[in-house]
């Protein structure tokens, strides 16, 4: 219920993934978003499961996947959790394996957030914008959140955090790819020093039908404008380790939930589980809807399909 993978991960090895967050639970409802747009729009933190369930949950996995990296994660913003920093702390306490936070980075102004991320060994904010106006057009935070606030926080983590500091940066046509939006986002990243910047672009479909990929000569000039950064401007595939998934239906819906997941993959994993039809049956039954993003097809999941037992949510 809480705990994914492990799965594939450019930046992390294979990553067992930690959602202590409801689905679609966010401080943001970016216009790339993957799961589209966020219906429980928040910045106060709770304990949103029990923590001990957590971390039953990830010690298991861990017992039995052996993974290179624990990643919190979820379906949203995972500093949500008021419990993040005492879960950290007992992975320590029980596990060698690294810890890493992909955050959106709204909270890290917050002492107590910076607080609960400081026992970690990586983490992940992402910042697509230097400037509060771009800010606001691809993020659309909670009205809480100030952009300066934002920076102030990072810049404030940076010199708390002995452990690796990375940002990640998703790249939207016509929002942040300008010359001058650049500009400005370079003037930030190197007032807040991380050891490694992540460019992205959206290569799912986005929660908003117009966001687009920035043409290639913007792409260039990108990778020199920031020589020290990585780009990745494909779809990320992920494998699913099969010992995790009793069915076809499970692999193929627990992926779904948290992104939408190629086509030809979905068909790669019914061939594995030799459950042909399985694809069909889903999207027949209103469970998942196909779609075509930049010349590939994805299956995404129908969040408003309220017939899915909790079994087919999880693993």
């Amino acid at each position: 219920m809480y705990v994914f993978g492990p799965i594939p991960s450019r930046r992390l090895g294979r990553s067992l993934g930690v959602s202590p967050i409801p689905p679609k639970t966010c401080s943001y409802s970016c216009v790339y978003c993957q799961l589209g747009r966020m219906k429980n729009l928040q910045v106060d933190r709770e304990s949103f499961f029990p923590k001990q369930d957590i971390l039953a949950e990830i010690l298991d996995a861990v017992r039995t996947s052996n993974p290179d990296c624990i990643t919190f994660t979820g379906d949203g913003e995972p500093t949500l959790c008021r419990d993040i920093g005492w879960l950290i702390v007992q992975i320590k306490l029980n596990s060698q394996i690294p810890v890493a936070v992909i955050t959106n980075g709204s909270l890290i102004h917050r002492k107590d957030v910076r607080q609960d991320l400081k026992k970690s060994d990586i983490i992940i904010p992402s910042l697509d914008a230097g400037n509060e106006k771009v800010f606001w057009k691809t993020n659309r935070p909670h009205p809480g959140i100030d952009y300066h606030r934002l920076v102030m926080g990072l810049k404030a983590l940076r010199f708390e955090f002995c452990g690796e500091l990375f940002l990640d940066v998703m790249l939207v046509k016509g929002v942040n790819d300008t010359k001058e939006a650049l500009g400005e986002l370079k003037s930030a990243i190197e007032a807040i020093k991380p050891d490694k910047v992540f460019f992205q672009t959206p290569t799912r479909p986005p929660a908003e039908s117009w966001v687009e990929v920035p043409g290639r000569s913007t792409l260039s000039y990108v990778k020199n404008l920031f020589p020290y950064s990585v780009l990745y401007d494909d779809v990320e595939s992920e494998q699913v380790e099969m010992n995790e998934c009793l069915t076809a239906k499970q692999a193929i819906v627990n992926i779904c939930s948290r992104h939408p997941l190629l086509f030809e993959q979905a068909v790669e994993i019914e061939r594995r589980l030799s459950s042909s039809g399985t694809i069909r049956q889903l999207i027949d039954e209103g469970v998942l809807k196909k779609m075509k993003y930049h010349h590939h097809s994805f299956l995404l999941l129908d969040f408003g399909h309220q017939t899915m037992s909790e079994e087919e949510r999880v693993i």
